[in-house]
């Protein structure tokens, strides 16, 4: 049986569009709130149609040797050009870019998973020291 792990793909966002990129210092204070950024297709750009969109990126949080990872936060990309029309008429696209801020009082790995609605699922990962 396959297991979804085995589903989702990564590679260097700087050579593959669908990695996520994830934006935000390498050290942080403990519990002091960090912006990390989150986007798609910074070196290479995706496209954004109807046909060939990214959905979604969601974010996670993993604390340095504790078992369970953390869901910090889910954003959605619904406009991609759809309309009455037909494909790519519509006024509105959305682009894959967003910031969250967080904090945490131990180092850990922040997790970036992306869904493009032709090639699955992506992910990409940073690890976070404190100072």
């Amino acid at each position: 049986m396959t297991k979804i792990g085995e589903q989702v793909q990564s590679g260097d966002w700087k050579k593959e569009k669908h990695a996520p990129v994830i934006e935000c210092p390498d050290e942080v204070k403990a519990d002091e709130m960090f912006e990390v950024r989150l986007s798609i297709g910074k070196e290479i750009g995706h496209p954004n149609t109807t046909e060939h969109h990214i959905r979604w990126i969601r974010l996670y949080f993993h604390p340095e040797g504790k078992k369970f990872t953390y869901d910090v936060g889910l954003f959605e990309f619904n406009a991609h050009g759809e309309a009455v029309e037909g494909p790519n008429t519509g006024p509105v696209y959305t682009h894959p870019d967003v910031s969250a801020w967080m904090k945490t009082d131990v180092p850990g790995t922040i997790f970036a998973v992306s869904y493009c609605n032709i090639h699955g699922l992506w992910e990409s990962s940073k690890e976070i020291k404190l100072v």
